[in-house]
């Protein structure tokens, strides 16, 4: 993504090699069927584009990042944050997990971190994307 194309309204970045990250953007496209979501690899160009106007973002990030620009200004939330906030944008019933806003961040965070930290080892990495549907394609940027 050049500077000219601006940035979707609902991004969702991911580790494309995680298999997790994998298996839950398949879950979520799979409740998206009005596409409200675009997707990005944390690998990709559009990431990079991104955490570069971001620094409050971690140095190191291992997380989901969900980039809001629903309400004009460009906002982004990571960590247990991100998944609460995709969830309230995909609607009932997942939205009310939003209710776990009531856990103060650094205790959501902690158990997040916690299974970011043996993710790889549990579930293990993919040496290669799955092919998307036409769909799902045209909002998967690079």
């Amino acid at each position: 993504m050049n500077s000219a194309s601006p940035t979707p309204d609902r991004l969702i970045l991911f580790d494309g090699v995680c298999a997790v990250c994998d298996a839950s953007m398949k879950w979520i496209m799979q409740r998206d069927p009005d596409g409200r979501f675009c997707y990005a690899p944390l690998q990709g160009d559009t990431a990079a584009e991104i955490l570069a106007r971001h620094p409050e973002l971690p140095a190191k990030l291992d997380s989901i990042v969900f980039v809001d620009r629903t309400h004009g200004d460009e906002r982004v939330s990571w960590y247990s944050s991100a998944i609460l906030e995709v969830t309230g944008h995909m609607g009932p019933p997942w939205s009310f997990a939003r209710v776990a806003y009531l856990i103060p961040a650094f205790i959501r965070d902690f158990f997040y971190r916690g299974f970011a930290a043996i993710r790889y080892r549990v579930f293990g990495q993919i040496d290669s994307c799955r092919l998307p549907s036409e769909s799902e394609a045209a909002r998967m940027l690079p």
